[in-house]
């Protein structure tokens, strides 16, 4: 613990439930993303998932003023770069010539989620406070220095913090997503409008074929999830996971379980249902918060021509225009979406390194790669199918 004057203090602690979920709540509700809540972080480390065992040793920074805690910097040590999304597996690499340990690093995200909106939690009382982020920072590069830590980053961090993270002296890493934004639709047919006529058709071709396949897509929220499913949905995502990423996969059963008794009022599951067979046949698994959607993982028990699209695009979006959503993040990958309503747009990760070495390589090189991913986007968003203005990109 460091002592800030009479009434600052920091305490670091090794587990989210170290917080009572109301105290880590009140910082935490107030954000656009669900993705930093008690419930979601509880879950991944109480289940087994993000753990120290699994490379996730949880390292979480506290901010309090006398006893009440003004903010919260949720952080994990990690032994390796899985399940982070952003891929710096060649920065390991280059430390490992030269000499240097570049595990343990410290990473600021959610763990196994690839969505922007990561940033310190603030009290509300205390947004405004200039203080807050600088004395975060300097006490997360006391933590580095003093225990020989290479670097400290910050993964799919929010658009709006991320201006705040430079002007303290860390660098920007450009990548991209995919996301669908509600242009004042009223109805599915609006949303098709915004395509070329060649691509209007192959939706509806693509929404057809389901339904020739005897498959009725039905959305279930909150309380209407039938209990059974969360394990159902754990053997979809396991299943999934085996024939296409190789057996890697990093939830468990219990993970799903346990959303059930105390997240299930921020879920959206999306199901392919057949009349001759007792489950789904696919399902997709969503989180909703506020007017945003984010579309997390999925799985099928029976292939079905354009199951996928179904259950993971089009289904959620014409569910999100009946319920006001108004952004729609369906997930990490796949360029297959830029034709389906989903623009490329830049999300960011902020890093500083701790090491000379690295500091004077990696930061010239990041300057040129995101100057490349920055053409990237401007690339994809040429061959959309549909109207869209692209924002601006700066690095």
């Amino acid at each position: 613990m460091l002592k800030l004057g009479t009434q600052w203090h920091f305490t670091w602690i090794d587990a989210v439930q170290k917080v009572p979920a109301d105290a880590w709540n009140r910082l935490a509700k107030p954000l656009p993303t669900p993705f930093l809540e008690w419930e979601w972080l509880s879950n991944l480390e109480s289940s087994g998932c993000a753990i120290a065992r699994e490379g996730w040793l949880a390292n979480h920074l506290v901010l309090l003023y006398g006893d009440q805690i003004v903010a919260i910097a949720p952080l994990y040590l990690k032994g390796h770069s899985y399940g982070e999304f952003v891929f710096d597996h060649q920065w390991a690499n280059l430390a490992y010539r030269l000499g240097i340990e570049y595990y343990p690093k410290l990473l600021g995200m959610t763990p196994f989620t690839p969505v922007a909106g990561y940033r310190f939690l603030i009290d509300p009382q205390f947004a405004e406070d200039e203080r807050i982020v600088p004395m975060m920072l300097a006490e997360i590069d006391r933590f580095c220095r003093s225990h020989h830590i290479a670097s400290c980053n910050f993964l799919f961090v929010d658009p709006e913090w991320k201006h705040n993270l430079e002007q303290n002296g860390y660098s920007p890493w450009m990548h991209h997503s995919y996301i669908w934004s509600n242009q004042n639709f009223a109805t599915f047919d609006d949303y098709l409008q915004t395509f070329n006529a060649n691509q209007r058709r192959n939706i509806k071709r693509e929404r057809k074929s389901v339904l020739n396949a005897g498959v009725q897509m039905r959305v279930y929220a909150g309380e209407s999830i039938p209990h059974s499913w969360y394990g159902y949905m754990y053997e979809l995502y396991s299943d999934h996971c085996h024939k296409f990423w190789g057996g890697s996969k990093y939830l468990n059963r219990k993970f799903f379980e346990k959303l059930a008794h105390n997240f299930q009022d921020r879920l959206v599951f999306v199901a392919g249902e057949k009349a001759d067979y007792p489950k789904p046949v696919g399902m997709a698994f969503c989180i909703r918060k506020g007017d945003r959607l984010y579309g997390r993982y999925w799985g099928c028990a029976q292939e079905v021509d354009c199951l996928h699209f179904n259950a993971c695009y089009y289904t959620p979006i014409d569910w999100a225009i009946a319920e006001g959503i108004q952004v729609f993040d369906p997930g990490a990958g796949g360029e297959h979406k830029k034709r389906r309503g989903f623009p490329a747009v830049p999300n960011y990760s902020l890093h500083r390194f701790y090491n000379p070495k690295l500091e004077q390589i990696l930061i010239p090189y990041l300057q040129e790669v995101n100057s490349y991913e920055a053409r990237h986007i401007a690339a994809i968003n040429q061959e959309l199918p549909f109207d869209f203005v692209p924002p601006s990109l700066d690095a």
